[in-house]
């Protein structure tokens, strides 16, 4: 449940029951990282607390969006969370969080017990690589625009907004760089570009839902204040669907 999940627009109780559908429809094929981010420190505890209880196996927290915290408290934030016990991937999204993690704050936080990963969705590969200049806490790019470059510098993968219309896409990229051919990263990356501007002509995940229902997965309806896409961008995607001979 992250920004593609509308996770800001459902109540604790709706993403709950979407973390333990997920749990159960996966059944151990492979990790579920749940997404329990909140407005405050007390909030995103509680979430990581019963994402536990229902067996996920990671929480991904962005910091509170609005509070403009300081670092001294995003630090404490992402501290407390981890003491649950309950692996977190730090999710530094300032577009939507209004606030940036430093990457000292990050380097510090990496020597917290239960601190597990970040998610750096900065659109900074220079943010990136001073982490990892400072740590060893792994790297996972949160841009699909800059998943070969990220990679490329040292980030272990990608969660990807793509990877929701067309996952083999992004699949070739991240089994391309572990093989070390960038080459291939490359034109796999390339291949992509246009496709994936598609998706954010209008805030996320407004496009993106409407290209799922365009393939038959699931309905573009989105909660307010969101708005169900433009005609035109519904001409976009399926003007890019079709060029990627995905219609």
């Amino acid at each position: 449940m992250g920004s593609t999940g509308e996770n800001t627009l459902v109540s604790d109780e709706e993403r709950l029951q979407v973390i333990k559908t997920v749990i159960k429809t996966v059944n151990g094929r492979v990790p579920v990282i749940a997404g329990t981010g909140s407005l405050s420190t007390d909030g995103a505890v509680q979430l990581a607390r019963e994402a536990k209880e229902l067996g996920a196996d990671a929480c991904l927290v962005i910091a509170p969006p609005y509070v403009c915290a300081s670092q001294r408290g995003l630090y404490e934030h992402f501290r407390r969370v981890a003491s649950v016990g309950l692996p977190v991937m730090i999710y530094d999204n300032p577009g939507r969080a209004g606030v940036s993690l430093e990457p000292q704050t990050i380097a510090e936080l990496a020597k917290v017990p239960g601190i597990a990963a970040l998610k750096d969705a900065t659109d900074s590969v220079t943010h990136a690589v001073d982490v990892m200049a400072l740590c060893d806490l792994p790297v996972v790019c949160g841009a699909d625009n800059l998943a070969l470059p990220m990679m490329a510098c040292g980030a272990v993968g990608v969660m990807s907004i793509l990877s929701n219309v067309v996952p083999s896409r992004v699949l070739a990229i991240t089994k391309a760089m572990e093989k070390g051919d960038i080459a291939a990263a490359r034109k796999a990356h390339q291949a992509n570009v246009l496709l994936v501007n598609s998706l954010f002509v209008e805030p996320n995940p407004i496009p993106t839902k409407k290209a799922m229902e365009l393939l038959g997965r699931c309905s573009s309806t989105v909660r307010s204040p969101l708005t169900e896409c433009t005609t035109e961008t519904e001409k976009l995607l399926l003007e890019q669907l079709k060029a990627n001979k995905l219609l």
